[in-house]
């Protein structure tokens, strides 16, 4: 059996889901064989599931959202680099109910790049989901050796706000690694940068943007654009409106347009970078799962991603969940024959969430017991 689910957000990491699963199998089946690939879709946990995966850990110090020093883990292999935006913009390295959506900054993402190269990688996954932030990827640029300026030539300050006095966006300066550097944008959302649908208007609420402050970044994140377009011609203006500009409050468009970066559906990168298509030639069943399976878990979530690899490769899926909220027939449509949710057990999702450990080994006996 292999276990390839991604976390219980707010209960259980993927590791940890991976490690009740097996242990409520081993319950009623003790002699199968379990193998456990905990999965990630570039939001938070992606390095985690990396290391999980054999890579190893990396942590070094950079600038958080705020701009004061966190530490931020990576995950190295083979000149692979697995970053998380997340570990050094993200909405969790900020303090309690303390949010700041106009001036959150990307500069660590960039020095977390910048410590990936200095690690030996040549090829970067960029997992983007999480953000504390809606600065285009500026921040992360100006890390990198971009100069953004004002009409005075003075450095923008940090965040989105401050990018409608953008003037000057000088890149000549960007670290000469980066030509030789494939950056791969793991995430799961199609976002453009701007309008109806992009970074400020649908993710920016999030992050602790009135009304008043999404209607300011999309107009600084527009003019941002057109500004590095003047610099770096054609392909940065068109970039703006690629799927996934918009992630990650707008560092997809800062990475597509200047680095050369591609973006790809997250979890499929991460399946191939930790060897799922080998492990799906081992197993006879896949379990795949995540905190809450539901709408979004069809638009390119972990265990869509999972459930669609296992069925091109013949072998049946079926999912554990905190809850469920998908029919039948949307299961079986997703390649997931049969779900096993914790309010089965406990109907209550609070308590769910408090005791998701014990609650998820018993679906797994349960699991067990139908499929094996």
């Amino acid at each position: 059996m292999l276990i390839a689910a991604d976390k219980f957000k707010g209960s259980l990491d993927a590791v940890e889901v991976a490690g009740h699963v097996a242990a409520g199998i081993r319950r009623v089946r003790p002699g199968v064989a379990v193998e456990a690939l905990p999965v990630a879709d570039g939001g938070d946990g992606t390095v985690a599931a990396a290391v999980a995966g054999g890579f190893t850990l990396r942590q070094t110090a950079v600038t958080g959202p705020l701009g004061k020093a966190v530490t931020a883990s990576y995950a190295l292999r083979d000149g692979t680099a697995v970053v998380e935006l997340a570990e050094a913009s993200g909405l969790r390295k900020l303090p309690a109910g303390v949010f700041a959506p106009l001036s959150a900054t990307t500069y660590g993402t960039g020095e977390l790049l910048l410590a990936a190269m200095d690690a030996g990688a040549r090829t970067v996954v960029l997992g983007v989901g999480g953000s504390a932030t809606t600065d285009g990827g500026a921040g992360m640029l100006t890390a990198l050796g971009a100069r953004l300026l004002d009409r005075d030539g003075r450095p923008l300050g940090p965040g989105g706000g401050p990018l409608r006095g953008l003037a000057t966006a000088d890149l000549t300066g960007l670290d000469p690694r980066l030509r030789d550097t494939r950056i791969v944008l793991a995430g799961d959302v199609d976002n453009p940068l701007t309008g109806e649908t992009g970074a400020a208007a649908v993710y920016g609420p999030q992050k602790g943007a009135s009304a008043a402050d999404v209607e300011l970044l999309d107009t600084a994140l527009a003019h941002y654009a057109r500004v590095l377009a003047q610099s770096l011609g054609h392909r940065a203006a068109e970039a703006a409106r690629w799927p996934g500009a918009g992630a990650a409050g707008g560092v997809g468009y800062g990475a597509l347009a200047a680095l050369d970066a591609v973006f790809r559906p997250g979890i499929e990168v991460l399946l191939e970078v930790l060897g799922f298509a080998d492990a799906l030639e081992r197993a006879d069943l896949v379990i795949t799962g995540e905190g809450s399976l539901d709408s979004q878990t069809l638009r390119g979530k972990a265990p869509a991603g999972v459930a669609a690899a296992a069925r091109r490769a013949g072998r049946p899926v079926v999912a554990v969940c905190g809850r469920l909220v998908l029919g039948a027939g949307e299961l079986r449509a997703a390649g997931i024959g049969a779900a096993y949710p914790l309010t089965d057990l406990e109907p209550d999702p609070a308590v769910c969430m408090e005791r998701a450990g014990p609650l998820l080994e018993r679906v797994a006996e349960r699991l067990a017991a139908e499929h094996l």
